[in-house]
């Protein structure tokens, strides 16, 4: 499955959760942390709790829970709450390294042996720049990390820290510190082997906004955007969705070297391929599910 739109839906709002599951998002994402008051978490562990039992097994999008952060008073009681069969993921905020990463995983081995879950079922989906020292800590992630099967980075909570009146500059460029920062998310989730997930785009009116970030995202290598707004899911799906013009190009570049076993370099249509070519081809086709003889 092509996992393209993240939408996030507060997860004691019952408007906005069914409307995001009438959505065409690939992924849900049930908030517990910024979109729920403080005097409202347990209210949300109990919302979240009746959503899951009822959505187990069924058909839809792929169901993630953001928790509060691991030094919150809230995060145990969010993870035991959100460690559910009907769970793909957890989305860890303000995670800053590896030790994150681990520590979230020790706390799911012991939510999944108590709610009887198989271990190692629930995966690990951090923010790894909402901080300075998360963002100066990327570059320790050189290797695959249990649980971890992907990865995004944010700007907003960044701003916040470095006291920035904005995170972009009047062309609409990212500024400095969070071209930075994006960058080395992308390049640690290539060292970690896991995609990586773009931000929002926080202007949900702004489609046309969003498809030129959005493209502008893929193109850079990200695998999919973050959603706030129902509304901004099918421009998101259509961004990342492969068109059949790739997707027939990957298969030939598929077959070219499948012709030619033992080759390091193929001609293509007046191309010279060589394996990062047939490395990319393939994996276009396995994120789409495209066979190359289907």
């Amino acid at each position: 499955m092509m996992l393209r739109s993240f939408l996030f839906v507060p997860a004691d709002n019952e408007r906005k959760i069914a409307r995001g599951l009438q959505s065409e998002a690939d992924a849900l994402i049930f908030d517990l942390e910024d979109s729920v008051a403080p005097d409202r978490k347990e209210e949300a562990r109990k919302r979240l709790a009746g959503h899951l039992a009822n959505l187990g097994g069924s058909a839809g999008p792929k169901l993630y829970v953001r928790v509060n952060p691991l030094d919150s008073p809230h995060v145990l009681d969010d993870l035991l709450a959100a460690t559910h069969a009907a769970v793909a993921g957890i989305v860890l905020p303000k995670a800053c390294g590896s030790q994150d990463i681990d520590r979230c995983g020790h706390y799911l081995d012991m939510a999944e042996r108590a709610r009887g879950i198989d271990p190692g079922a629930i995966g690990i989906l951090p923010v790894v720049t909402e901080t300075a020292a998360a963002v100066l800590r990327l570059p320790e992630l050189t290797a695959p990390i249990r649980r971890l099967h992907a990865m995004t980075w944010g700007g907003e909570d960044l701003a916040t820290v470095l006291g920035a009146r904005g995170n972009k500059r009047p062309s609409g460029e990212w500024d400095d510190s969070f071209r930075l920062a994006r960058a080395l998310a992308l390049l640690a989730g290539a060292a970690c082997d896991v995609r990586v997930i773009d931000t929002l785009h926080a202007d949900f009116r702004d489609g046309e906004g969003l498809r030129v970030a959005g493209l502008a995202a893929r193109h850079a290598g990200f695998a999919g955007k973050i959603a706030i707004h129902p509304d901004q899911v099918a421009i998101i799906n259509d961004v990342f969705t492969p068109s059949e013009t790739e997707i027939e190009d990957a298969r030939a570049v598929v077959a070219a070297f499948a012709a030619s076993p033992g080759s390091g370099v193929v001609g293509l249509g007046g191309r010279m391929l060589d394996r990062p070519h047939l490395v990319a081809a393939q994996r276009l086709l396995a994120t789409t599910g495209k066979a190359l003889q289907s």
